[in-house]
């Protein structure tokens, strides 16, 4: 029998590779999407190929481009013919203050953190239906109680928190489908950065940033140990959101 495939968007680095790392060892074949090429896609398939022939492809991508979320779900099946999971990891994240907020700012933030998402998971429900398979959506802590000067972010992981339930229902029973809700996990490579690394210890319950392997480990646990899970947000976060 052929091995289970997931499709992980943004799976070049940071968190997606983490998530793509794990998945592998679950024993997935991985369709892994990135936005910009660069060494660590390259670095990334080429060792778990190492490691297992076949085992893993790169497809180039901007998820603000209509077509490229059906485009992706075709070279998955083509490349491995099934789909079993779909991780939408891939996300945009910057401030926007109000003031400053204008068309492209709204318009990419939402492309890339809600209908891509949705376009995604609605090109892929059949051969998700016919795996039995499942969707894992990455949000945000701040989907519930916006960050300050980050609201168009906020409101599109706030639809994707909507997308997760509606679909849920919509796909159910065959497909199941979560989100996860990181905290602090790596620290952002924006200019302006929302919080100090001592304002998250502070606000944290476990006093520590969590890291993307924390995250891999809540993915995995959603794909193959919770059957009877869907419709959920599960925050992995180290306690953050009780002092918001």
């Amino acid at each position: 029998m052929s091995r289970p495939v997931a499709l992980i968007t943004g799976g070049a680095k940071r968190i997606g590779a983490a998530i793509a790392d794990r998945l592998f060892e679950d024993g997935f074949d991985l369709l892994l999407h990135y936005r910009t090429a660069g060494p660590d896609i390259g670095e990334l398939t080429d060792r778990l190929n190492t490691r297992r022939s076949n085992s893993t492809a790169a497809v180039q991508g901007d998820l603000t481009d209509r077509a490229v979320p059906a485009r992706l779900i075709g070279a998955t099946l083509e490349r491995f013919g099934r789909l079993d999971a779909l991780i939408n990891n891939a996300s945009s994240f910057y401030p926007t203050p109000v003031g400053s907020i204008d068309d492209d700012a709204f318009d990419d933030l939402m492309a890339s953190n809600a209908r891509a998402p949705l376009m995604l998971s609605q090109a892929a429900a059949p051969a998700l239906r016919a795996a039995r398979g499942a969707i894992v959506n990455l949000v945000d802590i701040y989907a519930e109680r916006p960050l300050p000067r980050y609201v168009p972010y906020c409101m599109a992981k706030a639809a994707l928190v909507a997308m997760t339930y509606g679909l849920a229902r919509e796909l159910g029973p065959e497909v199941r489908v979560n989100a996860i809700a990181p905290g602090n996990i790596v620290w952002s490579t924006n200019p302006e950065k929302a919080e100090t690394l001592a304002m998250v210890e502070e606000r944290t319950a476990l006093k520590r940033q969590g890291s993307p392997e924390d995250i891999a480990k809540a993915v995995s646990f959603l794909l193959r140990d919770a059957g009877y899970v869907t419709g959920q947000v599960l925050r992995v976060d180290g306690g953050r959101w009780l002092n918001i």
